[in-house]
């Protein structure tokens, strides 16, 4: 495996799974559209299954492990096996930080 150091705008441009129930296209709309639900819910807003699941952050694992952006393993349904949480993690804290930035 690959493993690169990419920029949180390569992070943000990755596909999301198409028949994700958040109706998301990227991490980047993924992202966005948890913030929406976080607001719009307000205190019904379940951190626990926020699309439905309890293992939503692996949403974003996945498309970071296809990447080669981090160390992980798929099975053949493209379920996780072995994954570098804490190195996705640290991704997409960068990628949510870089939501912040104006463009220069």
């Amino acid at each position: 495996m690959n493993v690169s150091d990419p920029t949180p705008e390569q992070v943000l441009n990755l596909p999301i799974a198409e028949d994700h129930p958040s109706g998301a296209a990227t991490v980047r709309d993924y992202l966005i559209t948890l913030l929406v639900r976080l607001w719009t819910q307000g205190s019904d807003f379940s951190s626990k299954r926020p699309f439905g699941t309890t293992d939503w952050p692996f949403d974003l694992y996945i498309p970071l492990i296809k990447a080669g952006f981090i160390a992980g393993e798929l099975n053949e349904d493209d379920y996780i096996e072995d994954c570098a949480d804490d190195a996705g993690d640290r991704l997409i804290v960068a990628a949510i930080r870089s939501l912040g930035v104006a463009d220069s």
